[in-house]
């Protein structure tokens, strides 16, 4: 099976052609305006993605005003998108986990979204015993519940979710009374890098395609750590770029122009690798630190997301949302080229909270 090959691209020029043609001023340059109409572009490359030593790595950070302003376009973003993917392909927004080579329909892909929760926890040998399954979790970059909701029904326990979209919030609770889990788990907007938690409350810290949206993944990694409870588990699942080779600095110029064009449609700040978050952890003398590179898992994901734009359900329902959502339809085969070239990772980093 072609899943990073070519069989979509007669159709994905097509698409590109027709919203292209619309006219929509630098619908692909998005700017970050700081105050007195100064502006800055979304993406700021990685210079330095890791330290030398066995120390922490050293990452680059947006200011406050910045940081603002970016979290205000991600909530907005998913404000305008997030009824259109759950139109489509339900309340899980995030990659699916499949068997590398494997043929798929359309119809699996909700099937294969349940299997990377499934697989995620597995990965992190949480354990489904009644005495040592998580009672409270929490959901970082919470979407529309998906998540939450699952986790929720599969070990009897309680789960908070939070994100920076008053949509997804609102949308995620109607979603739980609806399936009544109401007294089960809740959501609210608030800032992962500041959440609104005691030291030490959950024994499951979820974090299921969050991370890449972080303008500060030192701070994103502290507030993880802070939040759960001694012997708690931290699951990470996210966008990465590749380690960097001991002789590299950074990646290269082409590399850093395509992940450029995937931050400025879908609100990004800079990248970071997987080895980058291990030294996080390990920073933290967290244990049992673990981390994957699953994008063979992931590949039929991005070409069923473009087929499914291609619908006609999809085309139109593209069209009622806005700029946003079509800017982040148009830059899908990027994507696809990230993978394919080897500049992106989907990377699963797992550890456990000393229990003293």
């Amino acid at each position: 099976m072609r899943v990073w090959g070519c069989s979509l691209h007669h159709h994905v020029r097509i698409w590109q052609a027709a919203c292209c043609a619309l006219p929509i001023p630098s619908l692909l340059q998005p700017q970050l305006q700081i105050g007195c109409g100064r502006s800055i572009p979304l993406f700021t490359p990685l210079r330095v993605s890791g330290s030398r030593g066995g120390g922490p790595p050293r990452m680059m950070t947006m200011n406050a005003a910045a940081t603002d302003t970016l979290q205000k376009g991600i909530a907005e973003f998913y404000d305008e998108s997030s009824g259109v993917w759950e139109d489509i392909w339900g309340d899980h927004m995030h990659h699916g986990f499949y068997e590398p080579g494997s043929d798929v329909s359309l119809s699996d892909h909700r099937a294969a979204q349940i299997r990377m929760i499934e697989e995620s926890l597995r990965f992190a040998s949480l354990s489904d015993d009644s005495v040592q399954k998580p009672r409270n979790i929490v959901d970082v970059g919470c979407g529309i519940g998906g998540s939450s909701r699952y986790l929720a029904r599969k070990y009897g326990a309680k789960c908070k979710g939070i994100t920076l979209s008053p949509v997804q919030a609102q949308r995620a609770q109607e979603l739980a009374a609806a399936q009544g889990l109401d007294g089960k788990v809740s959501f609210q907007v608030a800032d992962a890098l500041n959440q609104p938690f005691p030291d030490g409350e959950f024994d499951l810290v979820w974090s299921m395609e969050s991370g890449e949206h972080m303008p500060d993944k030192t701070k994103f990694v502290n507030e993880l750590a802070r939040v759960a409870a001694p012997g708690g588990r931290i699951i990470i699942v996210t966008w990465c770029h590749r380690d960097l080779s001991p002789s590299e600095e950074s990646l290269r110029p082409e590399e850093q122009q395509l992940l450029k064009k995937i931050c400025d449609a879908y609100y990004l700040p800079a990248w970071c690798s997987a080895a980058d978050y291990v030294k996080l952890l390990q920073s933290h003398s967290l244990e049992d630190i673990k981390a994957a590179d699953w994008s063979q898992y992931v590949a039929p994901f991005w070409p069923a997301v473009i087929k499914s734009a291609l619908s006609w359900k999809g085309i139109t329902s593209l069209f009622r949302t806005g700029w946003k959502t079509i800017r982040g339809a148009l830059v899908m085969p990027v994507m696809i080229e990230g993978y394919k070239k080897g500049v992106i990772k989907f990377a699963i980093i797992t550890c456990r909270k000393p229990a003293s």
